[in-house]
């Protein structure tokens, strides 16, 4: 088991080059249709498109046993809200490549009664809360992450902030209220809005610290977040398009490649 696991990870690389091809393909074929190309050129990409996209399902053949183990692995993790997502998720992505795997061999001719838009389908319902699931778990991360954060920096200035004399009753009156007081409606619409929008402010300052101090969960995230309109579109859920589609694969496939060259950048766990 581990050696095929060792063995698998080998071609990932490879595989996320076809992915990143085919989904080039795709928003190349969009945008050469709409700019009215040739026939013979639209037709020429197309077929790559669907070697490419035949390529990597032969070459994800045996990937449902990865993504056992990974479940297996996530099973034992000691925070209870990412051991229910991370297996989950893996159990759909192992649900996911069964039907991927039975549906080349239906395109290959091995099963040639099969209901390819049957099994099309299904695999794209696996694959979609897969993606969801990951996606829960990058923002419970988030959550974490800006929580720690703000506590960290709380601490920080409790400990450099010294006593203040008591304010005059003059001083009170010259800080600005608060957007519950009852006095705050006295205040123009210009004085308000600053009161109103500060804690909005603080909390995407604290959202773009985490995420610049994460490189791995803001990756992980921006990757998963193109891959979701994937299967959004083909189940019609949500269509968007094949150029937006060709587009969110390519960016995705190549988040996924730059996580492979620098494992660092990978999300754990």
């Amino acid at each position: 088991m581990d050696s095929w696991v060792r063995f698998n990870a080998q071609s990932q690389a490879k595989e996320r080059v076809f992915r990143a091809t085919q989904y080039a393909c795709a928003l190349l074929g969009s945008t050469l249709q709409k700019a009215g190309g040739s026939v013979a050129l639209l037709n020429t990409i197309s077929q790559l498109e669907a070697h490419m996209s035949l390529t990597r399902k032969l070459m994800r053949l045996g990937n449902s046993v990865e993504a056992l183990e990974a479940a297996k692995r996530a099973i034992h993790l000691s925070d209870s809200v990412l051991r229910l997502c991370l297996t989950v998720s893996h159990l759909n992505r192992a649900m996911y490549f069964a039907c991927d795997n039975v549906l080349w061999a239906g395109k290959t001719g091995l099963l040639q009664n099969l209901d390819q838009h049957k099994w099309s389908q299904r695999s794209f319902r696996y694959y979609l809360f897969a993606l969801i699931l990951n996606l829960t778990r990058d923002l419970y991360e988030i959550h974490l992450l800006m929580e720690h954060e703000a506590r960290s920096h709380g601490s920080k200035c409790s400990r450099v902030a010294s006593p203040s004399p008591p304010a005059s009753v003059d001083q009170h009156l010259s800080f600005p209220l608060d957007a519950g007081d009852p006095g705050a409606s006295l205040l123009p619409a210009s004085a308000m809005l600053p009161v109103v929008f500060a804690p909005l402010r603080r909390r995407l300052e604290l959202l773009t610290a985490v995420l610049r101090a994460n490189p791995p969960l803001l990756l992980d995230l921006l990757k998963n977040s193109c891959d979701v309109f994937i299967p959004l579109h083909r189940l019609g859920l949500y269509p968007t398009g094949p150029a937006f589609v060709g587009a969110c694969g390519l960016a995705s496939s190549v988040l996924s490649i730059l996580t492979i060259l620098h494992p660092w950048l990978k999300l754990k766990p």
